[in-house]
């Protein structure tokens, strides 16, 4: 959603100027579009440098509109705002930015009120969580949920992973969309295809994302103990979610806390039935048993028990993925992401 905002509004009426703090994968995609990021380190508690360079940039660059997404950037992003006098639109993407154990919470929040001209949560219960849990100004909330580029993912089906690792048609195929972190709750994946791997159905996992450092080594170790080197299969960074999604039979959610989750929104479009736990932004997204699957965060038994019925049922499969496909392009489509943020900016631009 960053680099779309960044690259997808009309060129003759935006420039955009894009700050990250350092190169990877959102610095090389930015660079393939076009746009080189400019690359300031933000290290430490609070760093009075970094703000001192965001505001320099800030005047040399003429900006006129500043958007920042997630807790750090949106503070250092309103202060700057204060400073150069600049309309700040500050995006929050999921309840991990108002963690209660967040030192200085309430003067940080000061701050982003105080300096923030507007701003965004991705999802309703979001936004009903930062009312709830910060002193940020109602009047200033706005609801704008993350889009998806929906023709991209709309593709036939194949078996390029089957064939990657030997598995037949026959076998259920089970796939997760993100990076190793704790939030995912990989861990719980693991345990609900070990209690598969008990039961006569024959489904294998795929886990796209990237993976590195000790949770990743955790997981893998895990995957040893269980015996399910052969059925889970973490793929690291892949670079074309719509065909990783092409290859599956079911998209699996066992996150612990999310925000609204683009990679479920794609799965969506790419008519795959969804299995996700309640943990924030799948309860936007799906209606139980309508257009997807929702069980409780945490509960292996309850993803194993949802994906051996799933897997039973293809007719049930077949209905929740196309009521899933039809919520998502009618609500979620990048189109309607990036009209809302437009009407934001050009209010903004025009006081």
């Amino acid at each position: 959603m960053f680099i779309d905002l960044a690259t997808r509004l009309p060129k003759g009426k935006y420039r955009a100027v894009v700050v990250i703090r350092g190169k990877g994968w959102v610095y090389e995609e930015l660079c393939r579009q076009g746009i080189k990021p400019l690359l300031l380190e933000a290290k430490g508690s609070f760093n009075w440098r970094y703000l001192k360079a965001l505001c320099n940039l800030i005047r040399h660059e003429r900006v006129d509109l500043i958007q920042s997404h997630l807790l750090g950037s949106n503070l250092y992003c309103s202060l700057a705002g204060l400073l150069t006098r600049t309309p700040v639109v500050a995006t929050f993407h999921g309840s991990v930015d108002i963690g209660a154990g967040e030192r200085l919470k309430g003067l940080k929040f000061a701050a982003i009120n105080a300096g923030a001209s507007c701003i965004v949560a991705v999802t309703d219960s979001l936004r009903d969580d930062i009312v709830a849990r910060t002193l940020l100004k109602v009047t200033k909330i706005r609801v704008i949920y993350n889009g998806v580029d929906t023709a991209a993912f709309q593709r036939p089906h194949t078996s390029r992973l089957r064939e990657k690792y030997g598995w037949g048609e026959n076998e259920f195929l089970v796939g997760s969309l993100g990076n190793i972190r704790v939030a995912k709750g990989y861990d719980t994946l693991l345990r609900a295809a070990a209690i598969l791997e008990q039961g006569s159905r024959s489904c294998r996992f795929v886990i796209a994302g990237q993976g590195k450092g000790a949770l990743y080594e955790q997981l893998l170790a895990f995957r040893k103990e269980l015996g399910l080197e052969g059925r889970v299969k973490f793929l690291g960074y892949i670079d074309d979610a719509a065909d990783f999604l092409s290859n599956l039979d079911l998209f699996l959610s066992s996150s612990i806390s999310e925000g609204l989750p683009l990679s479920a929104v794609q799965a969506m479009v790419a008519r795959l039935p969804i299995l996700a736990t309640r943990c924030g932004g799948y309860e936007q997204l799906i209606t139980d048993q309508k257009n997807g699957r929702l069980v409780e965060v945490g509960n292996p038994g309850a993803i194993a028990d949802a994906i051996d019925l799933l897997a039973a049922d293809p007719e049930l499969r077949a209905m929740l993925a196309e009521n899933a496909r039809k919520h998502a392009v009618e609500t979620y489509d990048i189109g309607v992401m990036l009209k809302a943020y437009e009407e934001i900016y050009q209010n903004l631009i025009s006081k």
